[in-house]
């Protein structure tokens, strides 16, 4: 993203008396090797955008977000987090047996979503299944304004190198983003969806299918059920 945004510069600080002794920060040493992108990202503020890297006062995504939109910014993956199951319908062993014919199947109901998203965590792999659900809920907006705070989000939680949730993404994914951030809209992420969607069909989906969780899950269901 460096190569086409150029990172803000502040306007310097005051000298003080050119006879006062300046102290050299310890890890300068490092600092030194690690480029002027990421050294902006530390020194932004922790409200800035995802591709903003001055703390320059006039910047757009220092702007105060109403209670409201806070709100609306949370992603269909933080909210399904507190879903009670006791109020969704009632889970057959049918249901859960359909799981098992296709990735499909089970990301499209809601009781599977909840279900799988629990196997993930025991793999700490938990933020692909966020991620595409905060594409998919992505999808759905309409609002410019809300597209473009959304994207930004999505951005800082799981496409950013510095997020603890940040998702493996190649880099041919990762320069379409890229360009797709100079003009935010509801298919920003689109390929790199699909890319997580594969993922997890091919990787943790078989072995979500193979482990005990699941199995329990059915032979508990069929205990209720006889």
């Amino acid at each position: 993203m460096a190569s086409e945004l150029e990172m803000g510069k502040c306007p310097p600080q005051n000298a003080g008396n050119a006879t006062e002794v300046q102290n050299t920060p310890p890890n300068t040493h490092i600092l030194g090797s690690v480029n002027t992108q990421t050294v902006g990202l530390f020194n932004s503020p922790s409200n800035a955008c995802c591709f903003c890297w001055c703390c320059c006062c006039s910047c757009s995504c220092l702007t105060v977000r109403s209670a409201k939109e806070e709100r609306n910014l949370m992603t269909i993956s933080e909210n399904e987090e507190d879903v009670d199951t006791n109020q969704m319908p009632q889970l057959t062993l049918e249901e859960v047996h359909t799981w098992g014919e296709s990735f499909e199947r089970l990301i499209k109901s809601a009781q599977g979503r909840v279900h799988f998203r629990q196997f993930l965590k025991t793999e700490f792999s938990e933020e692909n299944l966020m991620f595409w659900l905060a594409c998919e809920d992505l999808n759905k907006e309409t609002n410019k304004t809300m597209v473009e705070q959304t994207v930004k989000q999505i951005y800082e939680d799981y496409v950013s190198v510095l997020s603890p949730k940040e998702v493996s993404l190649d880099s041919h994914a990762r320069e379409v983003i890229n360009r797709n951030m100079l003009e935010p809209s509801s298919c920003t992420f689109d390929e790199a969806q699909q890319q997580i969607y594969k993922l997890m069909q091919r990787d943790s989906y078989p072995r979500y299918m193979n482990s005990s969780m699941y199995a329990d899950l059915i032979q508990s269901l069929e205990v209720n059920e006889s």
